[in-house]
């Protein structure tokens, strides 16, 4: 099992639907995980990468590797969702972006 569908159980953050697969982004090198995210592309054709705070330029990274360079023309980010949610009560928010990448081919 990948480091990514790891931290995927983890988070429980996973699901998969009709339209594709939702999954959680952490700091983690980017390569390894735009690798992971295109073996889930090809068996989904759109994979939702979730992000928050820290992880979210990871996931912005990733998904720019993915759609510029290894799917290039084959691919392209169909929605960008940018939202925060406060860690308990009265605390701090946390941004959290949810990025939509869909295969076109």
């Amino acid at each position: 099992m990948s480091g990514i569908e790891e931290n995927v159980q983890l988070n429980d953050m996973s699901s998969n639907s009709k339209d594709g697969k939702l999954i959680a982004i952490n700091q983690q090198p980017i390569m390894e995980c735009a690798l992971d995210i295109l073996t889930e592309l090809v068996k989904h054709r759109t994979v939702t990468l979730k992000a928050k705070g820290d992880s979210i330029p990871t996931a912005v990274a990733v998904a720019n590797v993915i759609t510029e360079n290894m799917m290039r023309g084959n691919s392209k980010i169909s929605d960008i969702v940018v939202d925060s949610e406060s860690q308990g009560n009265h605390g701090p928010l946390v941004s959290i972006i949810e990025i939509t990448i869909t295969k076109t081919n």
